[in-house]
């Protein structure tokens, strides 16, 4: 199902639904910034503003961007802070949202249904001044054949999601002047004979390559 249309449906029932990935997800972005200071945070993938809330707690401005209008919608009722600014885009195309230099980005969930992760980090060593985070479906999980779903009354949905191997994210950073601060990944329940569920990195810009 096409992303935009797909997170349109799921929007109502996104925060009520039992989502494990969505959760651990939220767990790992907080234990992966907890010690990270930031001030100007670029949020790609905000969706219903799971993360948008914690992360105003530390920061002094948001510029908190998603696919999906009706996401959105759900994320702007949580979020009233003045400190936070909302904004509809699709990411493969320009940025026309950046409006200043962040020292965090953070790409929560989304990079499985982008397709080109190296023109998105060229987009992201424009933006960034310091920190990029990002935090996906673990690619073993996708082995697997997990992806992105949600159930409706018409049956399973099941949104478009790319394959990426970690060193897919790693190479499409390296080549766009991040070098990598951190990597770990998260199991389901902490059950570390499982596949783990969520991959985390931690990327720097590194001004020595510019």
């Amino acid at each position: 199902m096409d992303t935009e249309q797909a997170y349109d449906i799921w929007a109502d029932q996104y925060d009520s639904n039992l989502n494990k990935t969505r959760d651990l997800e939220a767990f790992a972005l907080q234990y992966t910034l907890k010690e990270i200071d930031f001030k100007h945070v670029l949020e790609i993938g905000c969706g219903t503003g799971k993360n948008t809330e914690w992360l105003v707690r530390k920061a002094t401005q948001i510029t908190a961007v998603d696919l999906s209008e009706k996401m959105l919608a759900k994320a702007k009722e949580k979020n009233d802070s003045d400190k936070v600014e909302f904004h509809q885009a699709d990411i493969t195309r320009q940025w026309h949202f950046v409006n200043k230099d962040y020292d965090l980005i953070t790409f929560s969930l989304v990079l499985e249904h982008i397709e080109d992760l190296e023109e998105t980090f060229r987009k992201a060593s424009i933006a960034a001044s310091a920190y990029v985070y990002v935090g996906e479906l673990h690619p073993f999980k996708q082995y697997t054949g997990t992806k992105a779903r949600f159930d409706t009354e018409n049956g399973q949905q099941v949104v478009q999601c790319y394959n990426h191997h970690v060193s897919d994210f790693i190479r499409s950073a390296k080549n766009n002047n991040f070098e990598v601060v951190d990597v770990n990944e998260y199991f389901a329940d902490d059950d570390r004979s499982a596949i783990p569920r969520i991959l985390t990195i931690l990327f720097k810009k590194n001004e020595k390559n510019l």
